[in-house]
């Protein structure tokens, strides 16, 4: 991974557009009325064979607040992560007191930024590029985000300026990372797994600053804790916790090979709950969901059973994660969270040989033939596991588009009993043989 790379710029440029195209998929909402990309997202982008984190800080929301303080929120959240500032403007519309406020601040960050001019469609407007070289910014190239015109270029540019980063690796460690929405409990679930007080925990939100790296020994297995933080406030700049909390998270969440998601027993799962896991879901990394202040609640024989089903109600995206019920500040149950832990963990690293995995892939279709969808039924002539981290099968069938869903959810229900591959996500991936 080569870094980050931030996409800055007024509402309705073209951001959240151009940040569908460089992670090939239609990940933001687009729309042409202003403020509609509701949360900075985050997500992988390839070219060629470098690959980097990119963030769209489209429509970022401050209630009552004027228009310039939105956009210099975005600045400020750049200046703060990112190693590439990709400014986006409107060709058509020109250069505007906005991008000139924008530019200074960037320009006192001291990072690589590239201004890209959106909406030059034709040639005829490549003439409107001009006038933004009087920003001072060296690199100007024009795009059209609508089109694809200049996405290579744009690219291009960015790996250029990209720093290289040794890839981090964690040797005999098993590295996990603590997310969540702000005051559910991290930093004392993190202190409580720690027997130290290492992590500053407060009842207000946001205390937590930097992103803490801990390494710790139990049971004779060594483990590093990745506590996650929000951003700094600065001056008199707004910021909704909790969605700018998510950048640390998110590379928290990177750096990790399993994930604890805490929530909060006494409020539930919350909204904000499912967006923060929906970013170790994307990434493809094993979740645990640490269910804190279980202290706090009243209960009876059916308190856990009813509550747990209230989870998988609300994140069946998350079927496969564990459940654990623990009190940071009685630090209690907390032997549940390793259990898990070591568990997810080998079920993430687990390679499956050849032979077994083939005989478990046909003998669900014995058991349990494919119905016909689409024109036809899929047929299963091989099976073989590509990776693990996660474990990654690659089926070798008839046609690919004959597999329906339900029927691949089946062979992911019985690969996990058959090979204990609970808690962590399964990756399948059909290709046709060639008869």
């Amino acid at each position: 991974m080569r870094g980050t790379v931030c996409i800055v710029g007024a509402p309705n440029v073209g951001k959240s557009t151009l940040f569908n195209r460089l992670v090939e998929q239609r990940k933001a909402i687009v729309d042409d009325e202003k403020g509609v990309t509701r949360d900075r997202l985050y997500g992988k982008c390839k070219w060629l064979d470098q690959e980097f984190t990119i963030i769209d800080t489209g429509g970022i929301e401050i209630i009552d607040a004027p228009f310039q303080k939105e956009i210099r929120m975005q600045a400020e959240i750049a200046i703060e992560e990112a190693d590439v500032i990709v400014y986006v403007t409107d060709g058509i519309l020109g250069v505007t007191s906005d991008d000139r406020m924008i530019i200074k601040m960037l320009y006192k960050a001291k990072k690589p930024i590239i201004l890209a001019v959106n909406k030059i469609d034709e040639i005829e407007k490549m003439g409107l590029v001009n006038d933004f070289y009087s920003l001072g910014i060296k690199d100007v190239i024009a795009i059209s985000t609508t089109h694809g015109i200049g996405i290579g270029d744009l690219l291009d540019n960015i790996v250029k300026l990209l720093p290289y980063k040794e890839e981090e690796k964690f040797e005999n460690i098993i590295p996990f990372c603590v997310i969540g929405r702000p005051n559910v409990g991290k930093s004392s679930l993190v202190n409580a797994i720690l027997g130290i007080n290492r992590v500053i925990s407060s009842e207000i939100e946001g205390t937590t600053r930097d992103a803490i790296d801990t390494y710790f020994s139990r049971d004779e297995q060594d483990y590093v804790v990745i506590d996650t933080a929000g951003l700094k406030r600065r001056g008199k700049i707004y910021e909704s916790i909790d969605k700018y909390a998510a950048l640390r998270a998110f590379n928290a969440i990177e750096r990790s090979e399993i994930v604890l998601l805490v929530i909060d027993a006494s409020e539930g799962v919350t909204q904000q709950d499912k967006h923060v896991a929906g970013y170790a879901y994307e990434a493809s990394k094993p979740i645990i969901i640490v269910v804190n202040k279980w202290d706090l609640i009243q209960k009876d024989q059916n308190t856990m059973q009813e509550f747990l089903k209230k989870i998988r109600t609300e994140f069946k995206f998350l079927e496969y994660a564990p459940v654990v019920f623990v009190s940071a500040k009685n630090r209690s149950r907390l032997t549940t969270i390793f259990q898990e832990i070591d568990k997810v963990y080998a079920a993430y690293h687990l390679r499956i040989a050849t032979s077994y995995l083939n005989d478990v892939i046909q003998d669900a279709q014995i058991m349990n033939p494919a119905p016909d969808f689409n024109g036809g039924r899929i047929k299963i002539y091989y099976a073989s596991q590509a990776e693990s981290l996660p474990p990654t099968f690659v089926l070798f069938v008839n046609n690919p588009s004959f597999m329906h869903f339900s029927y691949e959810r089946y062979l992911e229900n019985r690969l996990r009993e058959s090979f204990d591959l609970d808690g962590t996500p399964i990756k399948i991936i059909k290709r046709e043989r060639k008869q």
